[in-house]
C-alpha cells in the first residue's frame, strides 16, 4: 500500500492543476446540487421491531386521515390569581383563540375546545387547546407557526397567562458562534504547531472544502433518502474534525521528509505513502464505527452514521489527493524560517530532546506509576457512569425560559406531571369475536394498574375493528414509574389476547421514547462486539501484533466509560451544568452512548495508528522497543497532541448548539478525545508498551502468513526506492 500511495502523492503533486481543478469542480457541483434542491422535511422517526412502532403502523392503517405523524400543539392557559378559565371573559378569549387557530392556517387537521373536550382543571385556573396539524413539525410553514405563536397575544392583554408547547415549535437547530471559535482555536493550534501560515492553513482548507462538499451531498440528497436535521451539522462536526487531523498527519510528514533535504515531489510522495498509509487505516476505523450503527436497526441512525462516514471517506480522499497538490502549490513557503532552523537542529545528533521525548523517557523510568495514574484517574471519573439513565428529550427539558418548558410546567400544576406524556393504547378487535367488551375488558384493566391518573372512553374507528384509549399516567414522562405503567399496560394486553383474541398496542411519544431507550440499550453490546472486533482485525493488520490492538481497544473502552461518566455528572447530575449551558438536567439522550462509542473509538483508532505507527516504523528498523517507543514519541507526539486539541476544539465549538442532543454529543466527543489523547495514548500506551517489551509486537507465525502484508510503516517502499533510486521511483509513477 505504501508504495502505491507514494505513486499516487507524487503524482497528485505534479498533476496539482488538474487535481485542484477537479476537487474545485466537485465542491461546486455539491454546492449546486445543494442550492437547487427542494427543502427538506423531517426525518420520519421509526423504530422497526417495537410494539410502540406496531401500534403507530395500526393507527395510520385503521384510523386512515388522521394525521398520526402530523405535528401537534398545547396552547396552555392559565387565569390571572383569583380567576378561572371558566369566568365569561377569560371563557370568551379562549372561544376567540379557538376560532383564530381553525382559520390561522390550511395545514390544520383539528382544534378541540378546551371547555368541550373536557381540558379544564378541576380547580379552574387552567386550560389547554390541543392543536394538531396534517403535516410534519418541519413542513409547517412559517405563516402556521407565526399564527400558532400569535394566538395567545390578546388573552395575554387580557390578564392571562399564554403559554405554547408541543413539537409544532420546532425548529432548525443552530450552533451560534462557539463553533467559530472552535475553528479559530484550530487555526491557531495549527500555527502554533507549524510556525508557519501556509502550513497551517492548508488543513483547515482542505478540511473545509471536504465538509463543503460532504454536507452539500446530504442537503442535495435530504429530501430524497429522508434525512433528518441534525445529520448535516454531525457530519459537520465530524468531517471538520478528521479533515484537519488527517491534512495535519500529511502535512507535518512532508515537512519532516524536506528537513531531511529531498526533493519537493520527492517529499510529497514518502508522505503520502507513509503518513497516508496510516490515514487510510484510520479513516477505515472510522467508516467501521458509523456505518457499524445500522446493527441497531433504527433508520434515522443508520442514515446519520452512514453520511457521517460518507465525510470522513471524502476527507479521506482529500488528504491523499488534494494535500499533495496544494503543497505543491505552496513551495518552500511550507516550510517557515524557524522552522527550518527548528528541523535542522532537531536532526542534529547533538540536539536537544523535545518534550515528547522527554515523556517518552520518563514513562519508560516509571511505566507502573504512570499506568497507575492513568488507570484509577479514568476509573474514578467513570464512576458516576454507574447511574446513567436514559430516555429522549421533551418539553420539560427545555431551558425554563421557553414557552415550551413553561406550558409544559402550567400542564404540570394544572393537571398533573402525567398531562404532558399520555399513552396512547391501541386495541385491535378484528381477532376477537365481541370487540366492544374487549375493549372494556382493557380498560377496565388499565384503571386497576397503579400510577395511573385517568383512563378516557374509547374511540372506534368507522369500521369498528379497532379503538384508541388515552391514558393519563400520574407521574412526569421520563420517570420510572411511568416506565412501568407502560410495562404493567403490555402485560395486562398479554392476558385479555389469550382470552378474547383482541391485540393490546401502546404508543405516543412517552412509549416511543421508552422502546428506543430499551432498543439502544439492547443493541450497545453487539454494537460494541461488533466494532471492535472489526478494528481490532484491522489493527492486527496494521500492526502485525495481537497484544498491541487489545491493548488499543481495552484503552479505548476505558476512555468512553470515562467519557460516559463525565457526561452523566454535567447533564445528568448538573455538576459544572452552568458552564457548559445546561439549563435543565435529566436523562442521557438515549441514542447518545451509542454514537459516541462508534465516532470515539474511530477517532480513538486514529491517535493509535499515528503514533504506533511510527514505533513499528521504529522497530522494524532495528531499534529496541524501548527506543521505538521514544522514537515514535519523538517525530509523532506534537503532531498527535496538536490534533487532539484541535479536534477537542471543533468539537466544544458545538456545546453552543440550541440542540440538546448537538450539545451533549459534542461534549462526549470533546472530553472524550481529551482522556483518549492524552491519558490513553499519551500514557497508558507507553507504559504498557515498555512493560510488554519485545512481548508487544509478537504475531503467531501461522497469522504472519495468512496476514496480508499491507506495509502501513513503508518497509517495502523503502527498499524499492533503494533499489531503484530516483529514477526507479520515476519508473513507477510512468506507470499510474
Amino acid at each position: 500500500m505504501a508504495t502505491f500511495l507514494y505513486k499516487i502523492g507524487r503524482l497528485t503533486f505534479r498533476r496539482r492543476r488538474l487535481v485542484a481543478l477537479v476537487w474545485v469542480a466537485l465542491l461546486a457541483l455539491a454546492g449546486f446540487g445543494a442550492a437547487s434542491a427542494s427543502t427538506a422535511t423531517s426525518s420520519s422517526f421509526s423504530i422497526p421491531g417495537t410494539e410502540a412502532q406496531k401500534a403507530f403502523d395500526l393507527l395510520e392503517e385503521r384510523f386512515p386521515g388522521g394525521s398520526a405523524d402530523g405535528a401537534t400543539a398545547r396552547v396552555v392557559f392559565k387565569a390571572p390569581d383569583g380567576q378561572k378559565v371558566t369566568d365569561a371573559g377569560n371563557k370568551a378569549e379562549v372561544g376567540k383563540i379557538v376560532a383564530e387557530l381553525k382559520s390561522g392556517s390550511d395545514q390544520i387537521a383539528s382544534v378541540a375546545d378546551p371547555f368541550k373536550a373536557n381540558a379544564v382543571s378541576e380547580n379552574g385556573s387552567t386550560a389547554y387547546i390541543s392543536v394538531s396539524y396534517e403535516v410534519s413539525s418541519m413542513e409547517l410553514t412559517d405563516g402556521t407557526r407565526e399564527a400558532l405563536e400569535d394566538a395567545g397575544e390578546a388573552a395575554r392583554s387580557s390578564g392571562m397567562t399564554v403559554e405554547i408547547g408541543g413539537d409544532a415549535l420546532q425548529v432548525m437547530p443552530h450552533t451560534g458562534a462557539t463553533e467559530v471559535i472552535g475553528i479559530a482555536v484550530a487555526a491557531v493550534v495549527l500555527v502554533i504547531t507549524f510556525g508557519s501560515l501556509i502550513a497551517a492553513g492548508l488543513p483547515l482548507l482542505t478540511a473545509l472544502v471536504g465538509v463543503g462538499i460532504g454536507v452539500s451531498l446530504i442537503t442535495a440528497l435530504a429530501n430524497v433518502l429522508d434525512l433528518g436535521s441534525t445529520t448535516s451539522t454531525l457530519a459537520m462536526m465530524i468531517g471538520l474534525a478528521v479533515g484537519i487531523d488527517y491534512a495535519l498527519f500529511i502535512v507535518s510528514r512532508y515537512r519532516a521528509e524536506l528537513a531531511e533535504g529531498r526533493e519537493r515531489e520527492e517529499a510529497a510522495g514518502r508522505a503520502v505513502g507513509t503518513a497516508g498509509s496510516a490515514v487510510v487505516f484510520a479513516g477505515l476505523t472510522v467508516v467501521i464505527a458509523l456505518v457499524g450503527l445500522a446493527v441497531v436497526n433504527i433508520p434515522m441512525l443508520t442514515k446519520m452514521g452512514a453520511a457521517a462516514a460518507g465525510t470522513v471517506a471524502i476527507a479521506v480522499l482529500i488528504a491523499l489527493t488534494l494535500v499533495p497538490a496544494l503543497l505543491g502549490f505552496a513551495g518552500k513557503r511550507v516550510m517557515g524560517r524557524k522552522a527550518r532552523k527548528a528541523a535542522e537542529a532537531e536532526n542534529k545528533p547533538d540536539a536537544k530532546p523535545n518534550m515528547g521525548t522527554r515523556w517518552a523517557r520518563f514513562v519508560l523510568r516509571k511505566p507502573v506509576w504512570v499506568l497507575l495514574a492513568g488507570v484509577i484517574g479514568l476509573g474514578v471519573i467513570a464512576v458516576p457512569a454507574a447511574s446513567l439513565e436514559m430516555g429522549l428529550p421533551d418539553d420539560g427539558s427545555q431551558p425554563k425560559s421557553t414557552t415550551q418548558r413553561q406550558a409544559y410546567d402550567l400542564l404540570s400544576d394544572g393537571f398533573g406531571p402525567g398531562f404532558n406524556g399520555p399513552l396512547l393504547v391501541v386495541v385491535d378487535t378484528k381477532g376477537s369475536a365481541d370487540g366492544k367488551t374487549a375493549v372494556d375488558r382493557v380498560s377496565q384493566e388499565i384503571e386497576g394498574i397503579g400510577h395511573v391518573a385517568a383512563v378516557t372512553p374509547a374511540t372506534f374507528n368507522k369500521a369498528g375493528d379497532a379503538a384508541t384509549i388515552t391514558v393519563i399516567p400520574e407521574d412526569r414522562p421520563s420517570s420510572v414509574q411511568t416506565e412501568d405503567v407502560v410495562h404493567a399496560i403490555r402485560d395486562a394486553g398479554a392476558d385479555v389476547r389469550s382470552e378474547t383474541g383482541a391485540v393490546v398496542l401502546v404508543t405516543g411519544a412517552t412509549a416511543m421514547n421508552i422502546d428506543f431507550s430499551e432498543k439502544m440499550n439492547d443493541a450497545l453490546l453487539p454494537y460494541l462486539a461488533l466494532v471492535v472486533g472489526l478494528a481490532f482485525l484491522l489493527l492486527m493488520v496494521v500492526f502485525r501484533s495481537l497484544l498491541v490492538p487489545l491493548k488499543a481497544a481495552l484503552g479505548f473502552l476505558l476512555s468512553v466509560v470515562a467519557a460516559l461518566g463525565a457526561v452523566v455528572a454535567v447533564f445528568q447530575w448538573g455538576w459544572l451544568g452552568s458552564l457548559f449551558g445546561v439549563e435543565q438536567t435529566g436523562p442521557i439522550m438515549s441514542m447518545m452512548p451509542i454514537f459516541m462509542v462508534g465516532v470515539v473509538f474511530g477517532l480513538a483508532m486514529d491517535y493509535e495508528v499515528f503514533l504506533v505507527t511510527r514505533m513499528r516504523e521504529a522497530y522494524v528498523h532495528g531499534e529496541t522497543p524501548g527506543q521505538a517507543v521514544v522514537t515514535g514519541f519523538r517525530h509523532g507526539a506534537r503532531v498527535v497532541s496538536a490534533a487532539a486539541v484541535i479536534m477537542i476544539a471543533v468539537f466544544a465549538g458545538f456545546i453552543g448548539s440550541s440542540e440538546s442532543m448537538i450539545k451533549m454529543i459534542g461534549f462526549s466527543l470533546a472530553i472524550a478525545v481529551f482522556f483518549d489523547a492524552f491519558v490513553v495514548r499519551m500514557a497508558i500506551v507507553p507504559a504498557v508498551l515498555a512493560l510488554l517489551g519485545e512481548r508487544a509486537w509478537w504475531l503467531p507465525r501461522r497469522l504472519d502468513r495468512v496476514l496480508p502484508n499491507v506495509d502501513v510503516e513503508g518497509e517495502g517502499l523503502r527498499a524499492n526506492l533503494a533499489d531503484g533510486g530516483p529514477a526507479g521511483g520515476e519508473r513507477e509513477l510512468s506507470r499510474v
